[in-house]
């Protein structure tokens, strides 16, 4: 059993170093409080920011933050807000208390906060509701996102909710229902133990009646995560792979700003399941803070790795005006063995700043190459 005090004493580190890179910066709360929002079961705390000018179908981002973080906080660093100022939508912020956890950690592995109309997940469910008769929302825009324990909640909304939200994100978390109590959940952290890839669907399955449609999901992960093994990256996407009933290999291998970015389409072609390995990153949020695509601030575990993964997952959503992004898709690959995991070599450091190191030999199209030869799929 790996040992609760080491992981939280590294997220402490991780907090700490990070913090030393923002030193005197106070994050702005641009948040407003959900007064009244049901029985709240969980004993939540609801946070929502509306900008001045929305959309008359205006869609809902449900955001769930980490550990050691608070509404305010994560939504300073991510940029959600600024980026609903943008495009239109709403925000909604469910905030842990300390009486339900001492390092303000969405309780993902108890079941009484895992189960449909229970604990954490109803009072979610809850603000949701009030939201929508409150506020105009479109019932069927509603999407979920989180980090960490906030990710690892992110796959309870989903799994338990599938009717409600058209869509998730899921940045340095874990699939659902691998954990029922905080031994098992810090080991699936490390990604030991847990059932086998090929009954996690059966999970989700069982989660609610839900029959389908399902949401589309985004998963996001760094290949320097000492705190979320990144192979529970692979294990979310096997988990809603099986649920959208698709193919076992991804239909589309790209290069994102250096990221290496695997879909899954369906038989429509349209973009269902989408994965980010991001090279270099830590555990924590992928940010870029320069150029136009610029969104967030740096911060404890808000890292500059020159991508945005807030701008893009609300573009994966459909929630901002149509972008062109020079993408050079590189294989259609047929089914085969899946494919190793390629090593990159950008680093971002836990201080937000970013910083390339030197590639290895013919950048990163030789780095996703290698990987397509590794898996059989090209010579």
């Amino acid at each position: 059993m790996r040992s609760l005090n080491d992981t939280l004493s590294r997220l402490s580190r991780l907090r700490d170093h990070a913090s030393r890179g923002v030193t005197g910066t106070v994050a702005e709360d641009r948040l407003s409080d959900l007064a009244v929002f049901g029985s709240n079961p969980g004993a939540l705390r609801g946070r929502f920011y509306l900008p001045r000018t929305r959309h008359a179908s205006t869609a809902l981002v449900v955001v769930l933050h980490g550990c050691t973080q608070d509404a305010a906080g994560y939504d300073h660093g991510s940029g959600w807000s600024r980026l609903a100022d943008e495009q239109g939508f709403a925000l909604l912020y469910p905030e842990q208390q300390r009486g339900n956890n001492a390092n303000l950690c969405f309780n993902w592995f108890n079941r009484g906060d895992t189960q449909r109309d229970a604990g954490e997940a109803r009072s979610i469910r809850q603000m949701v509701s009030a939201m929508v008769e409150e506020h105009g929302i479109d019932p069927s825009r509603i999407f979920v996102t989180g980090l960490s324990a906030g990710g690892a909640m992110t796959s309870v909304m989903l799994a338990t909710y599938p009717d409600v939200f058209a869509g998730g994100a899921i940045i340095a978390g874990l699939p659902y229902g691998t954990a029922t109590s905080i031994s098992e959940a810090f080991d699936r952290m490390r990604a030991h133990g847990g059932p086998p890839a090929a009954a996690l669907s059966a999970l989700v399955a069982a989660a609610s009646p839900h029959e389908g449609p399902w949401p589309t999901i985004s998963v996001w992960h760094g290949d320097r995560d000492a705190t979320v093994s990144h192979e529970n990256s692979a294990l979310i996407v096997e988990q809603w792979r099986a649920i959208h009933g698709l193919e076992h290999m991804p239909s589309a291998v790209e290069e994102d700003e250096g990221h290496l970015r695997r879909v899954w389409r369906d038989a429509q072609g349209r973009d269902v399941i989408e994965e980010y390995r991001i090279a270099g990153l830590g555990h924590g949020i992928p940010l870029s803070t320069s150029g136009s695509d610029a969104c967030g601030t740096p911060g404890p575990y808000m890292l500059d790795t020159g991508i945005s993964s807030t701008r893009r997952i609300a573009r994966f959503w459909g929630l901002t005006a149509t972008q062109t992004v020079d993408r050079a898709e590189l294989a259609r690959p047929q089914p085969s063995a899946a494919p190793t995991s390629p090593s990159m070599t950008v680093s971002a450091e836990p201080g937000g700043m970013r910083r390339r190191s030197q590639l290895t030999s013919g950048g990163v199209g030789r780095v996703i190459e290698d990987a397509l030869r590794a898996a059989g799929l090209m010579r």
